[in-house]
């Protein structure tokens, strides 16, 4: 077997067989394939793509080169859920409780995050002592007592795709549709959940900008399910406007507490209730979605759902009072009140951007080695299409830094006021594996 042969076929669009595609994959793991050999089949296939055939063989030796879970000794359906990523998106610590109330555990590997988007392990370790690094057997003995566990991303996990990654970094082929989806897939696919939920985010605060890249995206992840007998279905979403009113740590765990207990924004209480809806009918739950989400907002007036939140944070150490005593648990030096200039209809510059912001005051990395203060963060007291009037409060910034002045200055030039309403639309498209 030979690279010279490998990139010849890639290069015209002839399919790769098995050997070829297992061959690139550990060469390229044991250092044997160098980083510019890799490079140029990155670009080619950031060209001409990969056949359905090829995608799932390349996606299956990713997983291959780490560590893989079981679900041995675990009983009934098992689910995991998936975002690409968004600002203020704590969607799994509701979709989870949710699901699990109707008896489908939910199995989940989640990270970090890095720059404007929060990552789930960082919100959860805001109720300090809770662990996302816990044995294989921790994580079966949760899931079998609450019917919820998160496990941090190990190094062991899909290190091909890491080596991978930080290649297309730098190579230009960062938004190759074939690459992001067995990338997301290879890590999702580590576990053997029955039923897949993957909410795509499309927008300004989202990788895909636009509906056809997200939708080709989709599809190209069903299929890599479906070749790997797994059922996948899909959102898009809106990532224009952040989720829900709070970002941050401890701010975003505090609202999906307040959701789960009947109060959260309707935003958020719709996505949420639209995934775990997709996935109780997907696992034969409810006869169809309309049932089943109409079932999910009662569980949510009645509350029910919120005491799975609780047990699933102490289970795996997490002091979950932090969050019940918020106000004491988590005070700040400096809340700082952003008011309107003048009078319109609210929007912001980009969801992005206030996630950069609330890197600024503290609450996200800008490098992987920078901590993560629990405490800081933004709400949003009026939110997009609200209309506001001169000197109303739009967001409370809270920080124990001191660059006042800066933070003001940025949230300001974050605020977009105007005489109409922007588009506003949430769920942009559902896509099931049925449909492809």
């Amino acid at each position: 077997m030979n690279f010279s042969t490998i990139i010849e076929k890639k290069k015209r669009s002839i399919e790769l067989d098995e050997k070829e595609i297992k061959w690139l994959i550990k060469s390229f793991v044991d250092n044997s394939l160098k980083d510019y050999q890799m490079s140029a089949f990155n670009m080619a296939v950031w060209f001409n793509g990969m056949t359905p055939k090829e995608l799932g063989i390349f996606t299956q030796e990713m997983i291959n080169s780490g560590k893989t879970y079981n679900f041995d000794g675990v009983d009934g359906i098992k689910a995991d859920k998936h975002s690409t990523g968004g600002v203020g998106d704590k969607t799994s610590l509701i979709f989870s409780p949710l699901v699990a109330k109707f008896g489908v555990k939910v199995a989940k590997l989640s990270g970090r995050g890095l720059g404007p988007t929060g990552g789930t392990i960082d919100k959860l370790e805001s109720c300090i002592g809770w662990t996302g690094e816990i044995s294989e057997q921790k994580f079966k003995e949760t899931l079998n007592k609450v019917g919820i566990s998160i496990m941090s991303q190990s190094k062991e996990i899909v290190p091909a795709d890491k080596k991978l990654y930080s290649l297309r970094d730098v190579t230009g082929t960062v938004d190759s549709i074939p690459l992001i989806a067995s990338s997301i897939m290879s890590k999702k696919l580590v576990i053997p959940a029955d039923s897949i939920i993957l909410d795509v985010k499309m927008g300004s605060g989202a990788f895909m900008k636009d509906l056809e890249s997200a939708v080709k995206l989709s599809k190209t992840m069903i299929s890599i399910g479906k070749e790997h007998n797994r059922n996948v279905n899909v959102m898009i979403t809106n990532m224009d406007k952040p989720l829900g009113r709070a970002i941050g740590n401890a701010i975003e765990v505090k609202e999906a507490w307040d959701t789960l207990n009947g109060n959260g924004p309707e935003d958020l209480k719709e996505l949420c209730v639209i995934a775990a809806a997709l996935t109780l009918v997907e696992n034969n739950i409810f006869k169809n979605l309309e049932i089943a989400k109409k079932e999910l907002y009662k569980v949510l007036e009645e509350k029910s759902a919120a005491p799975l939140l609780k047990e699933f944070v102490e289970a795996q150490n997490g002091n979950f009072n932090l969050i019940l005593d918020y106000d004491n648990s988590f005070k700040v030096k400096h809340k700082i009140e952003i008011k309107a200039d003048t009078d319109g209809y609210l929007s912001f510059k980009t969801a992005d951007d206030l996630g950069y912001l609330s890197v600024l005051l503290g609450a996200g990395r800008a490098t992987k080695e920078e901590q993560i203060d629990f405490a800081a963060g933004i709400y949003l007291n009026k939110t997009t299409n609200d209309f506001v009037k001169k000197d109303d409060l739009i967001m409370t910034l809270y920080t124990n830094r001191n660059d006042i002045e800066n933070f003001i200055k940025t949230a300001k030039e974050l605020i977009v006021l105007s005489n109409q309403k922007s588009e506003d639309n949430l769920i942009l498209k559902l896509i099931s594996s049925k449909d492809i």
